[in-house]
């Protein structure tokens, strides 16, 4: 059910991994290949925590992205096997994140179409954290990136980033909408500011991400299930001027 007015909305922003395009699927393949190369000295499960506990203290080092978590792999290698773990497995790991690096990106059903449709009549932003240069680089391949006036790549995505975001553009929070994968990151903080949101989830979802939101409910918050139900809740519009 359509929880608030489209009409009010002038700019809609995007989160851009696994709302515009895949990402977690990559971290999930690339997790699959590291716990091989380790299940000889710990389990699956134990690894799966061990990786995470390292990733979750590296956050404030490293920040988000590939390159973090091809140090936080390496250094839970060292952890789990004692050091023993081969020079030809570290090189290995090494590799993997390489290859996570220059991925192609596959952009997700009908997103071309939405943002094309929606240019003409709203400011389109994307907002996205993670390395600035990786990110950089996705949304130059990604062939989608003149789509937006405003491109924000932020180290984090609390309350306090959003703001600043808004206020850097002088955007009132009636009159913007942030859309992504994200409960966490996407939705939650942009609420508490008292913008409005719109979360269409993904397949896959870091475990840092998850939060219970089954029967979340606000006058600000909408959940949809593909992008392209998003042209069904923006017909009328506000022109740009």
């Amino acid at each position: 059910m359509l929880t608030f007015t489209p009409t009010t909305i002038k700019t809609i922003a995007f989160d851009a991994d696994d709302t515009l395009w895949v990402n977690e699927t990559y971290f999930q393949d690339v997790e699959k290949e590291f716990n091989a190369l380790l299940t000889k000295y710990v389990s699956a499960e134990e690894l799966a925590d061990k990786l995470y506990a390292v990733e979750r203290t590296n956050l404030a080092l490293y920040g988000y992205g590939i390159k973090g978590f091809m140090l936080s792999m390496i250094e839970t290698a060292l952890q789990v096997t004692q050091g023993l773990i081969s020079t030809k497995d570290v090189q290995q790991i090494i590799n993997l994140g390489k290859v996570m690096l220059r991925q192609p990106i596959e952009l997700l059903p009908d997103v071309r179409h939405v943002l094309d449709s929606l240019d003409e009549d709203y400011t389109l932003m994307l907002i996205t954290k993670g390395d600035l240069l990786d990110q950089e680089t996705k949304i130059a391949r990604s062939g989608v990136g003149d789509f937006f006036k405003h491109v924000e790549i932020i180290s984090e995505k609390k309350p306090r980033d959003y703001q600043q975001v808004l206020d850097r553009y002088g955007i009132h929070p009636d009159e913007f909408v942030m859309i992504g994968n994200s409960m966490r990151s996407d939705v939650l903080p942009l609420l508490e500011i008292g913008t409005y949101a719109i979360h269409i989830p993904f397949k896959h979802t870091w475990v840092h991400e998850q939060v219970q939101d089954d029967g979340f409910t606000h006058p600000r918050f909408m959940k949809l299930q593909r992008i392209a139900q998003v042209l069904e809740r923006f017909e009328t519009p506000i022109r740009k001027s």
